[in-house]
């Protein structure tokens, strides 16, 4: 073994070959032995050279394509046996929807925004296995959800800070959402407050908050397309003047939701109006109070349509939409002192649809100002008729008492 370099044998017995190559190949016997002599050889064992896969192809850094599209990424590998290329998408849970073409190239037909993210690809035998990885940018997509929001409580205030998820391809806005954490059941989402963030900025100093008091806190981006999933929501509470040298008492901030969104939201067209299909939370911490609806028109502003709706209820009847509208629908659920974060967005457009029979048109439809204008109106007509018919029966009466008075009066007699 001397003669050969990096071979080595080891106090157990083992003989270690530092680097395989051609002269490792063969058959090995060992053969134990003392001052006594030997019980004889072992039975040989032969040494083979296998080669680790290799990559012979690897993927691009990064991909960009639009949604909807064909997007093919190559991988190809060598080795001896030959290795098997597998595909994985880093995060995901569960199969993946991707298929693999007969070159071991991943195929993502048609490309969805899901897919967006980072693809690993693994080449694999009896030797070894060797990964390489690639970024899958998927456009024309709304934005992805803000990750790592985090709040550092100030006094009477809290700095609000996140980092980006992919904008879709086009230039996305955040604003922040926020509300105190009511000891009773809470109000509907409708009545969080939201702030708009400066272009560009990543963090946001919300001010003239009350202390001592729990606030959650959310992130919402948004682009030319629409809006992306509201972030996880964040718990902290704002500081206080301080009064005493008494040590104050651990930040609520340490209180855990448990609350997950409504899961599952549809929309199916009836001759009654739209009936809107949902599935419970999958987690929260306590029994759940009721769900609130809310709905915006032609990308206005969201509204509530109904906050009232019983938590063991799956599905509500939306009547009395606007003919050649385009409406969108959300869930957010409540349980405890708990808001969740609204369900995924349904879109309904009623054009080319029958108008629904007025009588079950929804007020919330029609804006305030235009309702009252239209009643002082009607009122105003009603009052001008009245008053017009009472003046007309006046004037008759007069006239006929004037007729009636001729004709009694004596005529009068002129003499020469």
């Amino acid at each position: 073994l001397s003669q050969l370099p990096g071979w080595s044998v080891r106090p157990d017995g083992s003989i270690v070959i530092a680097t395989g190559n051609d002269d490792a190949l063969g058959l090995y016997r060992c053969t134990p032995y003392n001052s006594y002599g030997t019980a004889g050889e072992s039975r040989p064992t032969r040494v083979l050279l296998k080669d680790p896969p290799a990559f012979t192809v690897r993927p691009k850094e990064e991909y960009f394509q639009e949604v909807g599209r064909e997007l093919v990424i190559p991988c190809a590998a060598h080795g001896d046996p030959p290795p098997t290329i597998t595909w994985l998408k880093v995060g995901s849970v569960g199969k993946s929807s991707a298929q693999v073409d007969g070159n071991s190239s991943l195929v993502l037909r048609p490309l969805i925004k899901e897919q967006h993210g980072v693809w690993e690809c693994t080449a694999t035998n009896q030797v070894a296995s060797v990964t390489t990885a690639t970024s899958v940018h998927v456009l024309g997509t709304s934005p992805h959800a803000v990750t790592n929001v985090s709040v550092l409580p100030l006094l009477l205030a809290a700095n609000v800070s996140w980092e980006p998820g992919f904008d879709g391809g086009y230039f996305q806005r955040f604003s922040v959402w926020y509300t105190p954490l009511a000891r009773y059941p809470p109000r509907a989402h409708h009545d969080w407050v939201s702030l708009s963030v400066p272009a560009g900025a990543q963090h946001l100093l919300v001010e003239n908050l009350q202390p001592d008091t729990s606030y959650q806190f959310s992130v919402l981006a948004q682009n030319k397309l629409g809006s992306g999933p509201f972030s996880q929501i964040v718990t902290s509470v704002p500081r206080g003047f301080p009064v005493t040298t008494v040590p104050a008492e651990p930040p609520a901030m340490t209180v855990h939701v448990f609350l997950s969104p409504p899961r599952a939201l549809t929309a199916n067209e009836t001759v009654r109006g739209v009936l809107l299909r949902w599935d419970p939370p999958a987690r929260a911490s306590v029994a759940l109070s009721g769900y609130a609806l809310e709905l915006r028109q032609d990308k206005g502003g969201w509204e509530v349509l109904e906050r009232s709706i019983p938590g063991t209820d799956t599905q509500v009847l939306v009547p009395g939409l606007i003919k050649d509208a385009f409406y969108e629908f959300r869930l957010v659920a409540f349980a405890g002192s708990y808001i969740s974060d609204p369900s995924n967005t349904v879109n309904v457009s009623t054009a080319g649809m029958e108008v629904y029979p007025s009588r079950t048109q929804l007020p919330e439809l029609l804006p305030q100002p235009v309702l009252a204008g239209v009643i002082g109106g009607i009122c105003f007509l009603s009052v001008a008729v009245i008053f017009s018919t009472m003046a007309a029966c006046i004037m008759n009466r007069r006239r006929a008492a004037r007729v009636r008075k001729r004709h009694q009066d004596p005529p009068l007699v002129f003499s020469p």
